[in-house]
């Protein structure tokens, strides 16, 4: 009888422990990693849209006018216009992958929220393509005449378009994930909801070149970036349920 009371006493620490769940955001955290380490793997959609966003800002020179105050007059339509096609290019890729694969199906059924892990997969986005873009959209300036001191407000006005830029193409990258060649629709459904995003921040850079306060076009691209995280990864988690039903 002392044998049994001594073997039952130490079955609970012979058992293993269970460890303990990670947190959303450790989840969010991995999933951001995670596409970071797939996207280096395939570099020819890496580059795509920034070779793209290059070539079409650097060609406007050759094809308009060399005259600078002319280049200067249409800089922030061309950059702005060359940043939003390009964030597009990507876009198809978002979800498409996951869906097909069923990494999203397991995602949705592993009890986990899906919105916090779509928001890794958005900041992944914004970090290969928007923030290239906007690194990039000085040295295009450049290209156009726009003087040195008009940089930081092309930088930051891209900086925040593109933040909206993603969050909005999620929505639409989510709703058109269950089709093979859905760019066409895509850029059907993302375009007339970021024409603010190109309005606002065309008009900060052009106030930058000037060399006017361009707070007021800043301020309301950082209002439409937060609107868009409020609601995008709502939209887009309804709409990744929808496609896996």
């Amino acid at each position: 009888m002392s044998e049994v009371s001594a073997w039952s006493a130490a079955l609970p620490a012979a058992v293993p422990e269970r460890r303990a769940a990670p947190s959303a955001l450790a989840v969010a955290r991995l999933m951001l990693e995670r596409d970071l380490r797939l996207a280096f793997r395939k570099a020819s959609q890496l580059i795509q849209p920034l070779a793209f966003f290059v070539i079409v800002t650097t060609l406007f020179p050759l094809a308009v006018t060399p005259s600078l105050p002319e280049l200067r007059r249409i800089a922030p339509g061309v950059v702005w216009a060359a940043a939003l096609l390009s964030s597009l290019l990507a876009l198809e890729f978002l979800f498409r992958d996951d869906a097909q694969d069923g990494t999203l199906e397991q995602f949705a059924l592993s009890g986990r929220a899906l919105t916090g892990l779509l928001v890794a997969k958005t900041a992944a986005h914004w970090l290969l393509t928007g923030l290239p873009l906007a690194l990039m959209a000085p040295i295009a300036g450049a290209a156009l005449g726009v003087p040195q001191a008009a940089m930081p407000g092309i930088l930051a006005s891209v900086g925040l378009g593109t933040v909206t830029l993603s969050l909005i193409g999620a929505v639409g990258a989510a709703l058109t994930m269950g089709l093979r060649r859905s760019g066409a629709l895509l850029s059907l459904l993302t375009l007339p909801l970021v024409i603010p995003v190109l309005i606002f921040g065309a008009r900060a850079t052009q106030l930058a070149i000037k060399g006017e306060s361009y707070s007021a076009p800043l301020l309301l691209l950082a209002a439409l970036a937060v609107l868009a995280t409020t609601l995008a990864p709502l939209a887009a988690t309804a709409a990744v349920h929808i496609n896996l039903e």
